[in-house]
């Protein structure tokens, strides 16, 4: 009797370590609702399918798990296997996460997509030296510039209480003679209200959100930049699955890359279109005020490469060629 339960014992052994399950986590800062989280939970499920079950991911949305300053060191470290950051929220660390977030270098989503092509090899190459795989990135739909009133040029914009919320942003304004003030997307309806701020540039999404559409009636779709997403695979933890999972994570990796991208287009032509029907006017930038708002982004990428040094300047050069 013993030695047959010890044998059917032996058979669920074997059976249980031929489907070892492998559990992940990967937080994120955004909400379960937001298009990027979206797209990072049909990865999961993706992934879950073509292993047959083998690898589970949990998506921790909305900074539950970690925070998002948090969230590259966690993947580095291993305590989570996998995560998503915001790739220029990381440049004081090193020049090249931030050339994404450079205003009129990519100025499209076309441009956009060559940039992170020309600077793939040295964030994957920085990355691996850290542990990390990159594994996809999706762009955030492209930045504009909100403004009480109607402007024509730079000049406009001089004197203007302009909300800051990183070094890129304030710089412009100092550039443009624009009043910096740093307020945070919590406070800026409020800021918006009281008149504390006229004038911010980011994309159709957070002027949505923020219902910016009742305090300031303008939105110059100047496509200053599109920053971008990234997915990050802790290495230890992708050498350590077996090849079919490995194949398994690098193709939903893929198609959610492309998907991804598409998706980010069609949101920024939906977030245009609801702040229209919420009484904003959407102005393509003037002739004069592109040339304006290039010279101040040829004056940051000036001294962006100042600090980026010959790495920075061979992407760029790349991304010119392309």
């Amino acid at each position: 009797m013993n030695h047959k339960i010890g044998i059917a014992l032996a058979a669920l052994t074997l059976s249980a370590a031929a489907f070892a399950q492998t559990k992940w986590d990967l937080p994120t800062a955004y909400p379960a609702s937001n298009f990027h989280t979206e797209n990072i939970t049909q990865f999961a499920n993706d992934v879950d399918k073509a292993t047959g079950g083998k690898l589970k991911i949990t998506v921790h949305a909305n900074a539950a798990l970690f925070k998002a300053p948090e969230i590259k060191r966690a993947v580095q470290g291993g305590q989570a296997q996998m995560g998503e950051i915001l790739l220029v929220n990381y440049q004081n660390e090193w020049q090249m996460f931030g050339l994404d977030g450079l205003p009129f270098l990519a100025d499209s989503y076309d441009a956009a997509w060559k940039l992170y092509q020309a600077q793939k090899p040295a964030l994957e190459k920085k990355l691996a030296e850290q542990g990390i795989m990159l594994l996809y990135t999706v762009a955030w739909p492209p930045q504009g510039i909100y403004v009480k009133k109607e402007i024509a040029s730079a000049d406009d914009l001089k004197g203007v209480k302009w909300r800051a919320y990183s070094p890129a942003t304030a710089r412009i304004a100092e550039l443009v003679g624009a009043q910096p003030v740093t307020v945070q997307q919590a406070e800026l309806s409020q800021a918006m209200a009281t008149g504390v701020v006229e004038a911010y540039m980011s994309s159709g999404s957070t002027g949505y959100d923020t219902k910016t559409y009742e305090y300031i009636k303008n939105f110059y779709d100047t496509q200053a930049w599109l920053p971008k997403n990234g997915v990050l695979v802790n290495k230890k933890a992708f050498d350590a699955l077996d090849k079919a999972s490995q194949d398994a994570l690098k193709k939903a990796g893929a198609d959610a890359e492309k998907r991804g991208w598409e998706l980010s287009k069609k949101k920024n032509l939906e977030y245009l279109d609801l702040l229209k029907k919420n009484g904003m006017t959407v102005h393509a930038p003037s002739a004069q005020l592109k040339t304006d708002m290039k010279k101040v982004g040829d004056t940051m990428l000036k001294e962006y490469l100042d600090k980026a040094g010959a790495e920075g300047q061979a992407v760029v050069d790349a991304y010119r060629k392309m």
